[in-house]
């Protein structure tokens, strides 16, 4: 599932192809997605220009002058740029062809994504304005993390994913911070101290740092707005390395299951 990394990298990739070009046309092949794709949509961007391309945890707001297009990637879904008149391919549900010789597709196979418009405040809209921390904003701290766990028994993992506590740190980047924070992926969010939240608010963010570099992880369908995967899955100390040595002490990273979601970690490493 495209995470704050991925969806970055596409915001990153997007901006000097989309921001100041007017949107010529919008063709919508299958309109069924998991929010589905409002009726009025190609008859409302038809003339509006973009003016801005930010996230907000796992959204791209596309900024336009009279509201706002929030894009979801779903579970696999992915924004590239394609030549005018490229042929679609099956699970290529959605074109906003912009004035030149480019449209934005969007591709989703699972049909879990969304795309949808907004006349007023982008964040006032139901699936923004609950949101929780952004990782990179200076509100993310340790105490911030710590303030919000107090009497949670969760699991310290769920609480990083819980996207009303922090929005964009999906399953890689939580297994991988609390790695590196030396934090347990069980131990329940509500009996970690202050410092060991503040190491792992550090680890959080610098993860997703490493990951941003990277060009995002790729383990499936994920690629960048030119269509090229990430790499970040060839750096990952314990995500899918079950029963290879810790990089650390050397002892056999293990693999739980929590919830739907597999669940790596150094035995010894994280307390």
């Amino acid at each position: 599932m495209p995470e704050l990394p991925e969806v970055e990298t596409t915001r990153r990739g997007l901006l000097p192809h989309v921001v100041g070009r007017r949107i010529r046309d919008v063709v919508v092949r299958n309109g069924a997605l998991r929010w589905p794709v409002p009726a009025h949509l190609a008859r409302t961007l038809r003339g509006e220009e973009v003016v801005d391309v930010r996230r907000r945890g796992k959204y791209l707001v596309f900024d336009c002058r009279k509201g706002h297009l929030i894009v979801h990637l779903g579970m696999s879904g992915r924004l590239t740029l394609v030549p005018e008149g490229q042929p679609a391919r099956r699970h290529d549900h959605v074109d906003v062809r912009f004035e030149g010789e480019r449209a934005l597709r969007l591709t989703d196979p699972r049909r879990f994504g969304a795309m949808l418009w907004v006349r007023g405040k982008a964040e006032d809209h139901a699936l923004l304005r609950e949101l929780g921390l952004e990782p990179f904003d200076e509100a993310f701290t340790g105490a911030a993390l710590h303030e919000r766990s107090r009497g949670r028994r969760v699991a310290v993992k769920h609480f990083l994913m819980d996207a009303h506590v922090v929005t964009g740190v999906g399953n890689i980047y939580a297994s991988e911070a609390l790695f590196h924070a030396g934090v347990h992926p069980l131990r329940a969010a509500g009996r970690i101290s202050r410092a060991r939240y503040d190491r792992l608010a550090a680890s959080v963010r610098a993860t997703l740092e490493r990951a941003l570099a990277a060009g995002g992880t790729t383990l499936r369908d994920f690629a960048n707005a030119s269509g090229h995967p990430g790499y970040f899955q060839n750096e990952c100390a314990v995500y899918g390395r079950e029963g290879e040595p810790c990089r650390a002490c050397g002892t056999p990273i293990r693999a739980l299951r929590q919830g739907q979601r597999s669940t790596f970690y150094c035995p010894r490493c994280q307390r």
